[in-house]
């Protein structure tokens, strides 16, 4: 039975109503994520003015470059190392983890790179799917099993948030370490929203890392809520209605 999260999106006509999360939630949820960065934190890609990065879809011929650049953009990440703490096993599992849950958007045109594989951005469009199955078969391989309950209960309440509507979904973007912090995350998000705006379309994703949410909602996401089970990191659903 596939998680919840990768189940075909359905149609409805008021998704506040479908996750009954009000504007006074959301406000309620931005105070509690404000006060993580109190001491003024810079943003984790501060936006390039001059000479702005160059955005490009990707092509199903460079999977293995986008595959290879997410794996390293996660080495560090709060979820995929609670999953996988040991590195060999990360290594090992997630470049076909990567593939299966962000990388069916190549053959649609919408898995966006920046300056030769700086960075990485892998929307799905509408009626786009990630491989669940190939997903929970890496996960049952290498997660330990004392955290796999947890893990799959992440992915399950995290599929509640999704939007009902057509709407395009990020499940994964990243930046290389080496290249972090000089506005490319920044510019993936600026080109999303554009396109995004243009087409009047709705669009979902998940944060695992509280250091990315200024970058996401200075791109017109709002935070839905917080999900954390058992002993996971937190994550963050978020919403972009067209601007």
């Amino acid at each position: 039975m596939l998680y919840p999260h990768f189940r075909p999106r359905r149609s409805s006509c008021d998704f506040r109503r479908v996750v009954n999360v009000d504007s006074e939630g959301i406000r309620s949820v931005n105070s509690r994520i404000a006060q993580r960065f109190c001491a003024g934190a810079p943003a984790v890609e501060p936006e390039t003015i001059m000479n702005p990065p160059i955005v490009r879809a990707a092509t199903a011929a460079e999977r293995r470059k986008v595959i290879d650049l997410i794996t390293l953009a996660f080495v560090a990440d709060p979820l995929a190392r609670w999953a996988v703490p040991g590195p060999s096993a990360y290594l090992e599992s997630m470049t076909e983890f990567v593939d299966a849950f962000g990388c069916n958007g190549l053959t649609h045109g919408t898995t966006y790179v920046v300056d030769d594989f700086a960075g990485a951005a892998l929307w799905l469009p509408p009626g786009v799917e990630p491989d669940g199955e190939r997903m929970q078969a890496v996960a049952a391989q290498c997660v330990p099993p004392e955290v796999l309950p947890e893990f799959a209960a992440v992915f399950e309440r995290m599929g509640t948030y999704h939007p009902h509507e057509p709407h395009w979904y990020l499940p994964i973007i990243g930046v290389d370490p080496a290249r972090q912090g000089r506005g490319y995350g920044a510019a993936l998000m600026r080109h999303a929203a554009d396109l995004l705006d243009r087409d009047r379309a709705l669009a979902y994703l998940e944060s695992s890392n509280a250091r990315n949410l200024p970058l996401y909602e200075r791109h017109g996401f709002e935070i839905l809520d917080e999900v954390q089970i058992g002993g996971s990191p937190t994550i963050w659903p978020m919403l972009r209605f067209p601007q």
